[in-house]
């Protein structure tokens, strides 16, 4: 997903679940105003913006994380080249991703 593709979904989509946790942050009067000004063009409000905007960070964060090339052979490619693990952060963040979410994910079902 792109920021341009958020920008569409704004337009039309409704908001997904959301956590039973509350995460307060401070914003600089800049990035403030970007989300009312954010909330005022697309008709959402600011808490939808922010969600929505951090969501996105994240994605791109996670789509910039390097590959690192492991010692281990995983796999083959269709030429029979050798594929190996990934020894950067990407595989920590997604198992710690996934360790969370199951904590989040019993705390809003409570």
């Amino acid at each position: 997903m792109t920021f341009r593709t958020l920008l569409d979904e704004w337009q039309s989509k409704t908001a997904p679940a959301l956590t039973a946790t509350e995460y307060p942050v401070r914003l600089t009067l800049d990035d403030a105003a970007r989300i009312h000004a954010l909330a005022e063009m697309y008709g959402r409000d600011r808490e939808t913006i922010i969600t929505d905007l951090l969501a996105q960070a994240l994605r791109d964060l996670e789509a910039a994380m390097p590959y690192v090339r492991g010692t281990k052979v995983i796999s083959n490619d269709e030429q029979g080249d050798p594929l190996y693990e990934d020894a950067g952060p990407t595989p920590k963040f997604n198992e710690l991703t996934r360790k969370h979410r199951k904590k989040v994910a019993a705390a809003a079902k409570s």
